[in-house]
């Protein structure tokens, strides 16, 4: 069975950078034909998708997001990661790691979320 886990700060302060990172257990984020994504959901707001890491390294980003979002992955941790830099409060959020299979938008499994609170 899948398994995903994030972890990171809780806390970060602006305008630093947002950094979390997914450990996957029970499969590998190399196989086919997986897409590896970030989710958050912002209090009182839905869940907004911010982009993914394909099983073959390819990224993907919500437009909204893209020109300070980053996703990456280390194969040899089974890890992958999201890097948010120059966040604001706007960015205090539930976030989440999950897989869905490659091509659309089912998510399978994810992780449990971790607060993260962007404040002074």
């Amino acid at each position: 069975q899948v398994q995903l886990q994030e972890s990171g700060p809780g806390l970060v302060k602006p305008p630093q950078t947002l950094s979390l990172t997914c450990t996957v257990s029970g499969g590998s984020i190399t196989t086919a034909s997986y897409c590896w994504t970030w989710i958050r959901q912002p209090p009182g707001k839905g869940l907004e998708w911010m982009g993914a890491i394909a099983y073959y390294g390819s990224t993907y980003y919500s437009p909204s997001l893209k020109s300070h979002t980053s996703i990456s992955r280390d194969t040899s941790k089974n890890q992958f990661s999201l890097q948010l830099s120059s966040v604001t409060p706007e960015d205090t959020a539930v976030y989440y790691c999950a897989r869905a299979t490659y091509g659309n938008s089912w998510f399978d499994y994810w992780g449990q979320g971790t607060q993260v609170t962007v404040s002074s």
